[in-house]
């Protein structure tokens, strides 16, 4: 599906125009939006606006990395979209010169329906060409990303509030779960910063001087998710490192408790040992009151262990 829109020089918008005429002389400038276009609506591109065939290419074969090529004086850009909650991304191609600007996408993209909306939401908009309505679709893309870095930064508080009274292999999981999707983020974020940055320093792009400012709020925006990311990451680690430490350490009192268990019964099972070997020829055997003593004897041994262990504070 083909969408239109058409700047005349007079500042009338002309909605859904046909494609020819858009190369009628009162044409400004003109916004063509393909909407998972047909076969032959994506020959357009190569017999109706002549793309470089690499340009093409690249449109056709998903996902490429978020970049910026200069074709003469056509610029093509390649975005990457995000879905908030499963972090699926989508590509979203741009083609950008002084009197048109094309997007491209095989999906449904609703960062250009919001685009699409905030331009034509401001009369203004018409009137500042193709490079303000490119920052236009470029700020909805990057305002589609904080959602995501936001919900996982919630839940990596909640989870750190919860690390010290209840620490389980599930919590764990979910961690390294937050921390995957904090490594799509970042496979995510970084080119578009990169890409930004090229973009607000180019000067290949004619017209750029006057929108840079506009183009560097976005980069902006991309260097405060990529600190977020990174600290979120960081703190991923320390959540991990203090499981670790806390599983160590409450091994480490299992081990003590066993083995003050082990070492207070180890002169019992000896006694009983000892007793336990019927000879027939063994001291006390014949003794009355033996087997009570014996018993006096274990338990006084290892209640004076117990005791002791207890002063030492091996059972705080």
């Amino acid at each position: 599906m083909l969408r239109t829109i058409a700047v005349t020089t007079s500042g009338e918008l002309l909605r859904d125009a046909p494609i020819d005429r858009l190369d009628e002389a009162d044409v400004s400038w003109y916004w063509v939006d393909f909407d998972r276009p047909t076969a032959e609506e994506i020959a357009l591109l190569e017999t109706r606006f002549r793309f470089h065939p690499l340009a093409i290419e690249d449109c056709l074969q998903l996902l490429q990395r978020p970049k910026l090529d200069h074709y003469d004086d056509v610029h093509f850009f390649v975005l990457h979209t995000l879905h908030p909650e499963t972090l699926e991304t989508k590509e979203l191609d741009l083609f950008v010169s002084e009197r048109y600007l094309v997007t491209f996408h095989l999906e449904p993209c609703p960062e250009l329906e919001d685009a699409f909306a905030k331009w034509l939401g401001h009369a203004e908009s018409s009137r500042k060409g193709p490079l303000y309505a490119l920052h236009t679709v470029v700020d909805k893309v990057v305002d589609y990303y904080f959602p995501a870095v936001y919900r996982i930064e919630d839940a990596l508080f909640d989870l750190d509030q919860r690390r010290t009274s209840d620490v389980t292999d599930r919590k764990m999981d979910e961690l390294f779960d937050l921390r995957s999707d904090l490594l799509q983020l970042r496979r995510t974020v970084f080119p578009m910063r990169e890409l930004l940055y090229r973009v607000v320093n180019t000067e290949r792009i004619q017209g750029m001087a006057e929108y840079r400012a506009y183009f560097a709020d976005v980069h902006d925006h991309l260097l405060k998710l990529s600190e977020m990311i990174e600290s979120n990451r960081d703190m991923t680690a320390d959540i991990r490192d203090s499981y670790v430490s806390m599983q160590a350490n409450r091994m480490n009192r299992i081990m003590k408790t066993l083995t003050v268990i082990t070492t207070i019964f180890m002169p019992l099972t000896f006694l009983a040992g000892i007793y336990g070997m019927n000879f027939k020829y063994m001291p006390e055997l014949e003794a009355k009151g033996g087997y009570f003593a014996v018993l006096a004897v274990m338990t006084l041994t290892g209640g004076s262990m117990f005791w002791w262990f207890k002063r030492k504070g091996w059972f705080d």
